[in-house]
């Protein structure tokens, strides 16, 4: 089974449940480098799916939370050839993980190589926000080798033509942003997103994962049955910012 195919049986297989497959974000070295692999360890116990960001100077997506966590990170040291070393020398945990990076940290590796150190490195797959569906056939073809993920990202603006063109290209999931703009608000999940989420549902061969704005419970709940997955970002950084146990803010997130 390839990398991309257990990312997105893992969602499915959840998802399938009732329960939608929780996706959890953590910026790579925050808010501690020293403590990456005991933070990586918490989350999965608790997480479906594991989304490692790489800090990079100017994550123009994100928002204020993920630009405080990521420059904290840039000045401890941790770069895209750090976080390889790091997973590459630890147990890593049963769930799936993700890579979430912007454009120039992968160029500077160089694709053919990141491939091969992904794979070695446990990684399932990549979120890359800057890199435009029809720009990425490069950097697909070298994840392909590989059988690792290159997941794309829709939104509610993206025309049906582009919808339909985006998910039958994908693999692993397809990252169902809820809002235009950056992460980190919180989303009421209006009716209008619900009938979104549902049309790409439909349109997708492979497991949807809603994101952006993700931190309830409540939201959790009123997602049910319109998406396999969703991606918590902002809400939980915060959580470690603060200290919390993730594992458990995470499990209290879960609807049953």
């Amino acid at each position: 089974m390839t990398p991309a195919k257990k990312l997105a049986d893992v969602i499915r297989r959840v998802g399938d449940t009732g329960e939608p497959a929780l996706v959890a974000f953590m910026t790579a070295g925050f808010p501690s480098a020293s403590k990456f692999r005991e933070h990586l360890t918490a989350v999965a116990s608790a997480a479906d799916v594991i989304e490692i960001g790489v800090p990079f100077t100017d994550p123009m997506a994100d928002g204020m939370t993920i630009q405080r966590s990521s420059q904290a990170a840039l000045k401890q040291g941790v770069s895209l050839q750090w976080i390889l070393k790091e997973l590459g020398a630890m147990q890593r945990p049963a769930a799936p993980l993700v890579l979430m990076s912007y454009l120039n940290p992968l160029l500077q590796y160089g694709y053919e190589k990141l491939a091969e150190d992904a794979f070695k490195a446990g990684v399932c797959g990549f979120i890359v926000p800057d890199l435009p569906f029809d720009e990425g056939t490069e950097f697909r073809a070298a994840l392909a080798v590989k059988g690792l993920s290159l997941i794309q990202m829709v939104t509610p603006v993206t025309t049906p033509e582009r919808l339909a063109q985006i998910c039958s290209a994908s693999d692993g999931f397809v990252y169902a942003v809820t809002m235009t703009g950056t992460t980190g608000k919180s989303v009421t999940v209006p009716d209008t997103v619900l009938s979104y989420l549902d049309r790409v549902t439909a349109a997708s061969p492979v497991p949807v994962c809603a994101g952006f704005g993700i931190r309830s419970r409540e939201q959790v709940e009123k997602l049910k049955g319109h998406v396999a997955g969703v991606v918590v970002g902002s809400a939980l950084v915060e959580v470690l910012e603060r200290g919390e146990d993730p594992a458990l803010w995470l499990s209290q997130l879960r609807t049953r």
